[in-house]
């Protein structure tokens, strides 16, 4: 069982208004080190300290562009469920593919949500004597036959997350008194971005966990919804909407950056709840994580940020022991094969090293 040595909070008690902070980041991609850049780092540095979670604006993805994921998403929920399953993730040592509802779980219940996973496409890797599990993560997707324009589109989709990623990563170094490529060596040059195409069904009778509050676990996530909601973030008292704001994507923090910023930043708990009856909802999260390779790095705060952290309870010494402290693909794989056992049993059998 993998343990955090991680500060047990929410939200801090400072951010009591319940809507996320909106975030303009187009200074960041015009003018990086100007005067406007430096009110956008500031900004950034608030949120993540206080909420963990805020809204995007001025990323630079076109409307048309999100019109069109979420179009060619709900293409591929409307295909018969035959040509769904023809590309189930159990097909694949990658963990890549569909999963029907209820086949994912999180705190021990069944999520009420379909989706499709897609990667990085690259040539398989592995099984290689002596080289780590871990490797095998690595290899192609599987796309549907009877809807070829999804490729295309969702990989083109990826490659400019991928620049936005990198964009905020370097501002939140800075934002923490580092260099502005203080992780680039984490991510560059192979990162290891995770996508999904999800659909959250009506509710059913006795069932509104769409998906049960979690913490992200890897370092950034950038989330493109629809119109029909269900995000909530915790906030003190309990869970706060997030309603979607047109044009706007919603990022957040996970535990890998919680404490790589030493607990500074918050990888704050999060849920969905399933939609009403007679709605569905269609949302498409990308997870940036690190190269496969890399491990935890923490950085060394600057005396007035330290002093914060003192002031709202203490700062911690990095635990070396900690698992999360482990190369981030060994994390990465215990986590799937913990939420897909059918494709833990079929593929990845035997592995003495991932008990």
């Amino acid at each position: 069982m993998r343990v955090y040595v991680l500060r047990v909070r929410t939200v801090s008690e400072a951010a009591t208004a319940d809507a996320l902070p909106v975030i303009d980041m187009a200074p960041l991609r015009s003018e990086p080190e100007g005067p406007a850049a430096a009110s956008v780092i500031e900004a950034l540095r608030v949120a993540c300290r206080d909420r963990g979670f805020f809204s995007l604006v001025g990323h630079g993805i076109d409307a048309t562009r999100s019109a069109r994921v979420l179009e060619v998403a709900r293409a591929f929920f409307a295909l018969p469920e035959a040509e769904r399953l023809a590309i189930e993730n159990v097909n694949s040592v990658q963990f890549r593919g569909y999963t029907r509802v209820g086949e994912e779980h999180t705190n021990g219940r069944p999520d009420r949500r379909e989706q499709l996973d897609v990667g990085v496409e690259r040539e398989p890797r592995g099984p290689v004597p002596g080289e780590p599990a871990y490797w095998r993560l690595l290899g192609p997707n599987q796309w549907p036959a009877a809807l070829p324009e999804l490729r295309e589109v969702v990989l083109g989709y990826m490659a400019e997350m991928e620049q936005i990623a990198l964009v905020l990563v370097r501002a939140l170094a800075r934002s923490l008194g580092a260099a502005a490529d203080r992780f680039d060596a984490t991510f560059t040059p192979d990162p290891s971005p995770h996508l999904k195409i999800i659909r959250y069904p009506p509710v059913a009778a006795g069932e509104d966990q769409g998906v049960g509050a979690h913490k992200d676990y890897g370092y950034l996530a950038i989330l493109l919804q629809d119109e029909t909601g269900g995000l909530q973030v915790a906030a003190p008292g309990g869970f706060i909407d997030v309603p979607p704001i047109a044009g706007s994507l919603v990022c957040n923090i996970g535990e890998m950056f919680e404490v790589t910023s030493r607990g500074y930043y918050e990888a704050t708990v999060h849920r969905v709840v399933s939609p009403p009856p007679g709605r569905e909802r269609v949302s498409v999260p990308y997870f940036f994580g690190p190269r496969l390779d890399a491990r935890l790095d923490p950085i060394e705060l600057p005396a007035e940020l330290v002093a914060e952290l003192e002031a709202a309870g203490g700062t911690r010494a990095p635990d070396p022991a900690n698992p999360i402290y482990a190369e981030y693909g060994e994390n990465a794989l215990r986590g799937w094969l913990r939420s897909h056992p059918e494709v833990a049993r079929r593929h990845w059998a035997g592995e003495p090293s991932l008990s």
